[in-house]
This record gives C-alpha cells, structure tokens and sequence, in this order.
C-alpha cells in the first residue's frame, strides 16, 4: 500500500473518529488564563472516596467507547478490537485530545496498556477469556504488586513468597507504593518461589484477587498531603494454582513484559505542565529577569526534544519493531522536564509558591514541585535508565552485581 494511500486511510478514520467524539462529548475550548482548575498535580490528591467517584466516571467513558468499537483499535476482534495498525491508535488518540472527555488516571493505562497485554501473552486460555476482554473495557481493574523496601530497585530483589500448599499456594509479604489498590480489582504480584536457585530464576507471578482474604491496603501520606500511593500486605493469601500467570520460576520474564510497557508509555509525562509553566511565564504581570527567561527557554527547548523523541518510539512501534534505548531516554527526558518545570516555577513564583494568597496559578504549583520528584523513581528508577543506555547503548562495562 503506498504512502498517499495510508495516510489518507489515516485522514478518513480520523473523521470517523471526531463524529463519534463529537456524539458523546463537547470539544474542548482553550482556556482563558486565570479560568477554570488551576490544578498541576502530577499525583492527585484525592480521598479513597473521591478516587473510585472519579475512576467511575472514566470506566463510564471507557465502556462507552469499548462498545461503540473505539476501545482497544490494535487487539484482534475477539478482545473487541479492529486490528489496526498503530497509525490508527494514535489519530485516535489525537482526535480525543480534542474533546472534553474524562482524563485518564494512571490505573487505566496500567490496566489496559500494561496487565492486559501481559495476561494475553503469558495466560492460560481460561485467564486470557477471563481477564484480557475485562481489563480492555475497564470491567476489571489491575494494579502492580511489585515494589518492595527491601528490594529498591532491582525487581528481582523481591522477599515476598509463594508456597505450594497442595494444589494451591500460600502468599505472605509485603509490597509498597502501589497505585490505585484501592480501586483495583486484581493484583500482579510478582513472588519468590524458589531461594535456592539465582535470584532471577526463582521468581512467579500471579494474579491476586485484591478481595481476597489476608489482603489488607494501606494508604501512605506523601508530602504533597494526598494518598496516590499504598502499601499492600499480604498474610497467608490463599490462592488456587489458576491464579499464577505464567510458568513457574519464570517470573522474571513475565514482569519484564510488564515493565517494556510502562517504559514505552511514559516519554510524554510531564508536558503538559511544561506547558503551563510557559503560560505562566507569558502571565506573571512583570517582565522575566535574565535568569528566568534563560529557565524558560530551556524548558521549551527541552519539552520539544522530548516531544520527538516520543514521536521516534512511537514510530519505531509503527514499524512493527520494539523500542530499545528511545524509551529509556523518552523517560530520563520526562523526569528532567518535570525537575526543570519545578526550577522554573520557583524562580518565577518565590514566595507566593509556598504562600496560599488565592491568587489562580501560584499556589497550586506546590503539588507538582512536591510530586514531580517521585517520577525518579516510578517507572524504573533514572539510575536503571542510565545503566540501560550505558549498558545496552554505548557498550560500557556493566555496573558490578553480586
């Protein structure tokens, strides 16, 4: 097929696409600034209640479009998708950037972006018709039970055991800064299974009913005031042998798939308020120093490398290859306009950032200085990026592993 053909397949999809937009939802109109929500939280600082009021009203919109044949574009029809080349995922994805709808939380994309593609490759057929179709249209909600403080960043660190029990298994263990456990319905948890082996071969994962008995969520303070993130316990979880995802002991490559998922879905975090930010500059009511233009600028320069380095992994996906180095970097890229968002910020607003004067836009820039930091680490940590890239990239020796 040639190029004019595709893109004009592209340009026809895209106008279907708007007039169903245009049917559910009102387009968005650009915001005055000092009108509407001030809001530049990068993790939202809900109550428990207010996080599953508002995950309601995104599985609505999420439902209504799964239904209307909108969902999941890539996946085959059986998962109730079109078979679409990616082309087509994101001149969706641009044509909703246009309409009022509801904003996804990160629950929706570790659902269907990151555990549903994880269960269709490495489930049994019984989890596959289970769990995959049921996560795509949000019926089912999934969260990762992978972190642990003990392990830091190395994943396969994990101290959380599984232990066969007869035909069953027995979970005990503990797992910390997950997202959204309050709201989700199931659980990957990744488990040791066997200490007597390396630690990356003793490893299984499974699918925790987050219901279950022994399950217990706790949600932990962060300094912005708000509780995205919980702590997770689990004590004497009894789980049937249908719950594990995977063979056992391979766990390490189950959670890998997982982890290429959320690497690749990351290279346009924190864009938005860089954005902001230069709104702000535009409207600060006295002329910019020196200093904060040269911050500014900066940031508008580094906001759009990262912008084509996301187009790059996402056109090396469209090739039908999978991204190497490109998503490391779209996530270093991230984090650092996020850290220069928060500089820039704070030379420009002094004291009325840390100072609650009611005035729009000033204030409420203290969840994002606040939070910004925590995408250092949520992810896989900057220092995983930089050993990826050093490693895999550039050929240096690796880092030493006991």
């Amino acid at each position: 097929m040639s190029t004019s053909t595709v893109s004009s397949d592209v340009r026809a999809f895209a106008a279907e696409a708007t007039a169903w937009l245009s049917s559910v939802a009102a387009p968005r109109t650009s915001t005055t600034w000092g009108e509407g929500s001030d809001s530049v939280a990068v993790f939202e600082n809900w109550t428990p209640e207010e996080e599953r009021r508002h995950t309601d009203v995104i599985r609505d919109y999420e439902r209504r479009k799964f239904d209307a044949g909108w969902g999941p574009l890539d996946w085959p029809a059986e998962y109730g998708g079109r078979d679409l080349p990616l082309s087509h995922v994101l001149a969706f994805r641009r044509a909703e950037d246009r309409f009022d709808v509801p904003r996804r939380t990160e629950m929706f994309s570790v659902t269907q972006q990151l555990v549903a593609p994880t269960i269709e490759k490495w489930g049994t057929p019984e989890q596959r018709a289970t769990y995959v179709r049921a996560m795509l249209r949000t019926d089912l909600m999934a969260c990762q039970l992978f972190s642990e403080t003990e392990a830091g960043s190395d994943l396969a660190a994990v101290r959380t055991r599984a232990v066969r029990d007869g035909d069953g298994w027995v979970l005990n263990g503990h797992k910390v800064w997950t997202s959204g456990a309050t709201v989700s319905d199931i659980g990957v948890a990744v488990c040791r299974t066997d200490s007597s082996v390396p630690k990356h071969k003793g490893l299984t994962v499974f699918l925790v009913p987050m219901d279950a008995e022994g399950v217990s969520v706790r949600p932990i303070r962060q300094m912005t005031g708000g509780s995205s993130f919980n702590e997770v316990y689990l004590e004497n979880v009894r789980l049937t042998d249908a719950h594990r995802l995977g063979p056992e002991g391979q766990g390490w490559q189950v959670a890998l798939t997982v982890l290429a998922a959320e690497r690749l879905d990351g290279g346009n975090l924190g864009l938005a308020n860089a954005d902001r930010a230069v709104e702000l500059a535009r409207n600060l009511g006295r002329p910019l120093t020196e200093i904060e233009m040269d911050q500014v600028a900066d940031l508008v320069v580094h906001s759009h490398v990262q912008r084509v380095t996301a187009m790059r992994v996402a056109g090396v996906v469209v090739s039908g290859r999978d991204p190497g180095p490109e998503s490391s970097v779209g996530k270093l890229l991230a984090t650092t306009t996020m850290s220069r968002t928060s500089a820039a910020v704070r030379r420009m607003l002094g004291s009325d950032l840390v100072s609650d004067t009611g005035e729009w836009g000033t204030f409420a820039w203290t969840e994002h200085v606040l939070g910004a930091p925590g995408y250092r680490i949520a992810g896989g940590t900057d220092e995983i990026q930089h050993n990826i890239i050093a490693e895999r990239v550039l050929g240096l020796p690796r880092e030493p592993r006991p």
